[in-house]
């Protein structure tokens, strides 16, 4: 194994691959990026250009301070992504640890039913959701963003949260309760600081889909104070005209905050992908 491990040719294999994969993964972000600050015309002319003197702009960066609330568009995105992150990070593994640790009739089955959640996308049952908001009056609230997406997420928590905590050493959480420790304090204390990179796995397999969904604001919330960020973009997209620079630029911006959250998450999300690989 270590022979081919360290064989030349794989090594230099193995770096080829992977920087072909960042090239054709970046590559539709640097081309957003480079267009925001261009003309109309040097856009459609010569799209893989960068700017020079005579095609650099940043209208389409005044147009969206300009025309729409962006920061609050913004802000909207924000406490909808990182609510939603927090109540499945919380209640995903409080529920896979019950899954993980107490064996009753029905776990199979529960563990099942979880994984039939997530097959089945939530968007089937739009119309189901939307009068149920209704009915509660949280039609054009974050709030109901926030429940919907935290109904999204959970299966998927659930199922891979409860498979790293199966691994957590029972020796510790015996250990635990002899020194007289509550479950809860098991939970917080012993279990989740070991379940880590499976919960920045979680959390990134969830932040990147609710950042960038247009189902649910568009129907739930469609008012200007709770429009989120990708909503709010759609007002440059029209039916006959489209301003492509501020498009780009929203875009650019929009783009942003997922690429940091990512850099911060991303050794915790690569050591919950590769644990229990192949050493």
């Amino acid at each position: 194994m270590n022979k081919v491990r360290h064989n030349p040719l794989n090594l230099i294999a193995a770096h080829a691959a992977l920087i072909t994969y960042t090239i054709i993964a970046l590559f539709p972000v640097v081309v957003i990026l480079i267009n925001s600050f261009k003309t109309r015309k040097s856009i459609f002319r010569d799209p893989l250009a960068f700017p020079n003197a005579d095609s650099f702009t940043t209208i389409g960066y005044e147009t969206v301070f300009k025309q729409g609330d962006f920061f609050q568009y913004f802000q909207n995105s924000m406490i909808v992504t990182v609510a939603s992150l927090f109540f499945i990070l919380l209640f995903g593994a409080m529920a896979a640890f019950a899954l993980a640790e107490y064996r009753f009739k029905g776990n199979t089955l529960m563990g099942l039913y979880l994984a039939i959640g997530i097959m089945i996308p939530i968007r089937l049952g739009t119309i189901a959701i939307l009068e149920l908001m209704v009915a509660g009056g949280l039609v054009n609230t974050l709030t109901a963003l926030i429940l919907v997406y935290i109904a999204q997420g959970l299966p998927l928590a659930i199922f891979i949260l409860a498979e790293f905590m199966r691994q957590v050493s029972d020796d510790l959480k015996n250990a635990g309760r002899i020194d007289g420790l509550s479950e809860y304090r098991i939970f917080f204390v012993l279990v989740l600081p070991l379940v880590r990179p499976a919960m920045a796995t979680v959390a990134v397999f969830n932040m990147i889909p609710i950042w960038n969904d247009l189902w649910f604001p568009l129907i739930l919330a469609p008012g200007e104070e709770t429009k989120t960020l990708t909503l709010g973009s759609q007002v440059f997209i029209g039916q006959f005209v489209t301003d492509w620079n501020a498009v780009l630029s929203a875009l650019s911006m929009a783009i942003l905050p997922v690429m940091i959250l990512y850099v911060i998450f991303s050794k915790q999300l690569i050591r919950g992908i590769t644990s229990g690989a192949v050493k």
